[in-house]
Formats: C-alpha cells, sequence, structure tokens
C-alpha cells in the first residue's frame, strides 16, 4: 500500500457562544480549520485535522499549517502510510519543528491504519479501558457572575469538570474562582486556567486568596520555572498544560515535582504518535492527563476519545468534546456529548465519514 494523493481543506468553525476568551484579552470568534485527506493506491482514505487556537496562543496558525503540508506531502507520496514511525521520522526530517503542521497527516495515517486493521483506532493505541470518558467545559472569561451562571448552565448537561479561564487581573480571578467555587457541588472539579496569563507575582495573590477552595492551579505562568516557583509555594493540586510538550518536559517536571496532572494537546506533540508516546510515558511516571488538543471539529474531537479511551481509567483526568462547541459538523460518526461524557467510536479507524458538501473542494491537491 502507498500513498497516492494528499488533499488539504480549509473549514471555518464559528462558535455557538460567539466568542471566546482567555488571559490577556485574548480571543477567537471563528476558528480555522484544517482537515487532511490521504488516498492510497488500494482505496483506503484516511483523515485528520488539526485547528490552532489562534496565532496568539501557541507556536502555531492555521495558514502556517496548510503551508506547512505543502512543503511536507509531496516528500510522502509513494510511502507506505501503514509505517507509522517511518513517515513521523521523515517528516522531522524533511520539516525541522513545527510539529502542529504533522500532526492532521500523522492523525489520517492512524485512521488508514484502522481501516486496513479493521479495528477502531483506541484498540490500536492500547485498548478500549473504559465505555466513556468525562468531559470538561472550558468557561470564557467573563465577569465573575456571568462565568458562575455559565457554570451552572453546563453543570445541569452533565458537565462534573469545568476550566474556567482567568489570568486577568488577580483581583478579579479571584471574584471568579470564589463565584464559581460557590455553585458547584461534591465531586464536582474546578480548574483555574491562567494560560501563561500571570505574573508570578500576581499568581501567589491569587493562590494565596484561594488555597481554602478546591480548586486546580492551572499554568499560571509563561515559563516552566517561573510556575515552578509557584508550584513550591501553593499545596494546591497543579496542572501544566502549554510548557508541556514533549516527552522531555515531561520527564523534567516529573523530576522536579512540578505538577500533579499535564495536558497533553496532540498537535503540540505533533499527531497521535508522539502523543501516545507521551500518554504512555505519563502512565509510567504516575501523572494523570488531560487528554485534548488546541481546537478542532469532529476529526479532532473523534482523536480526543480514541486517545483517551485507550488510556487506563484512573489517568484519564478528563477530556474535550470540542465539536460541541462549533455551530458546523464536518464528519458524521463522530462523538457526541451524552452526559458530560463521550465514547469513541467502535467503527474501524477514528470511526468517522467527513462531509464533503462541507468541506467543499480542496484548497490544495499533492500532484
Amino acid at each position: 500500500m502507498k500513498i497516492a494523493r494528499i488533499k488539504v481543506y480549509q473549514i471555518d468553525l464559528p462558535l455557538h457562544e460567539g466568542k471566546y476568551s482567555w488571559s490577556e484579552g485574548k480571543y477567537v470568534d471563528v476558528f480555522d480549520s484544517t482537515v487532511v485527506e490521504i488516498e492510497t493506491d488500494e482505496g483506503v482514505t484516511g483523515y485528520g485535522e488539526v485547528c490552532p487556537l489562534g496565532p496568539a496562543y501557541l507556536p502555531a496558525y492555521a495558514r502556517g499549517v496548510r503551508a506547512g503540508i505543502e512543503e511536507l506531502a509531496p516528500a510522502l507520496v509513494g510511502d507506505d502510510p501503514r509505517q507509522l514511525s517511518v513517515i513521523n521520522h521523515k517528516m522531522d526530517r524533511e520539516l525541522k519543528g513545527h510539529p502542529y503542521v504533522k500532526s492532521a497527516i500523522d492523525m489520517a495515517l492512524w485512521d488508514i491504519l484502522g481501516k486496513v486493521a479493521r479495528m477502531p483506532v483506541c484498540e490500536l493505541l492500547g485498548g478500549r479501558y473504559s465505555e466513556d470518558v468525562q468531559l470538561y467545559r472550558a468557561i470564557s472569561q467573563r465577569p465573575a457572575d456571568e462565568m458562575a451562571q455559565n457554570v451552572a448552565e453546563y453543570r445541569a448537561e452533565g458537565y462534573r469538570r469545568f476550566q474556567l479561564k482567568v489570568g486577568g487581573h488577580p483581583d478579579e480571578d479571584i471574584a471568579r474562582i470564589v463565584a464559581v467555587r460557590d455553585v458547584l457541588e461534591p465531586g464536582d472539579k474546578l480548574i483555574a486556567d491562567a494560560n501563561t496569563g500571570w505574573l508570578m507575582h500576581e499568581a501567589m495573590r491569587v493562590i494565596n486568596a484561594v488555597k481554602d477552595v478546591d480548586v486546580y492551579i492551572e499554568q499560571p505562568c509563561s515559563s516552566y520555572e517561573e510556575c515552578l516557583s509557584i508550584r513550591r509555594n501553593t499545596t494546591l493540586p497543579f496542572v501544566l498544560d502549554e510548557v508541556i510538550d514533549s516527552t522531555g518536559a515531561i520527564l523534567q517536571g516529573a523530576s522536579d515535582g512540578g505538577m500533579d496532572v499535564v495536558n497533553i494537546k496532540i498537535s503540540k506533540f505533533g499527531g497521535l504518535t508522539r502523543a501516545k508516546q507521551a500518554r504512555d510515558l505519563c502512565v509510567s511516571l504516575g501523572i494523570a492527563m488531560t487528554l485534548e488538543d488546541s481546537w478542532g471539529g469532529d476529526i479532532v474531537t473523534a482523536a480526543i476519545a480514541h486517545l483517551a479511551q485507550g488510556t487506563p481509567t484512573e489517568f484519564q483526568f478528563t477530556s474535550t468534546d470540542f465539536n460541541s462547541y462549533v455551530t458546523t459538523s464536518i464528519a458524521e460518526g463522530a462523538p457526541q456529548r451524552s452526559g458530560g461524557r463521550m465514547s469513541a467510536s467502535a467503527d474501524p479507524g477514528l470511526g468517522i465519514r467527513p462531509r464533503m458538501e462541507v468541506l467543499g473542494d480542496p484548497v490544495w491537491t499533492s500532484g
């Protein structure tokens, strides 16, 4: 089997809530997603997706995805798509860095491998450890009372994990955390996610003010060293996200006692192949994980579900269903939220079927 052709599609994903806001006044109102289609000479086709959270979140941006794929794709035509490690090694030789560019390609290769093996991707990634996975709901940054109301509404829909977008003025963030705490019930989990938005003195003010609140503190500052200094001054459980971009970063954090939970974003690692490596390392080290991506639609959500369900249950801190945030569905068969949980498809591969009438014509085709 050989890769015969690679096609690239661009699709806008508007939000149900109209706007997604996080630290330092950053926001996105329409997400720019890229879908990759890999055709083989034996009629098996795989699909992947990557959707950066705008250009100001991580060193990734939507047009860069498509430009990078144009660089990579010609070198991959003719290769065996089932040779995942070989192709990942080749992509790293052909394009230094830019893991987010490679993510949708790798995801599509797993889709092909699952279809050839007649197995769902989660079983290839380790097995199906649970019937479904627990979801969190990201609460866009707004005034404290509005965020508390949003949490109450999503709790009524079945969510029990809430990622509160803070990283603004410390006084306002303290009010946000306290207001949301007051609408939660036993068994709920609250994560105050600063998305690198605090300076160290601001982070210290917030954690001291909420030290008696049952809350996780996520990525308070920009650098790992800054986050570690805050970690060493709090007894609250600690999550690292933006600085966790390699197995080396996980090993460093584990050695320093730098976190209790890490976020594994598929595209930040370069696809499911490398995300699986990171996940398995965390299991070996005893570190729980949020298994997710930067953003996306139905295809990314399917990949998240497969990665999470191939993870031992006790290490599944939470995951997310990005396709429930957006108004446009790009594939049939994707996981759908039910009571704050979702389940990966039992069909071969990712279990999705792209809506070609929604994707439209490809914006680029190899060869």
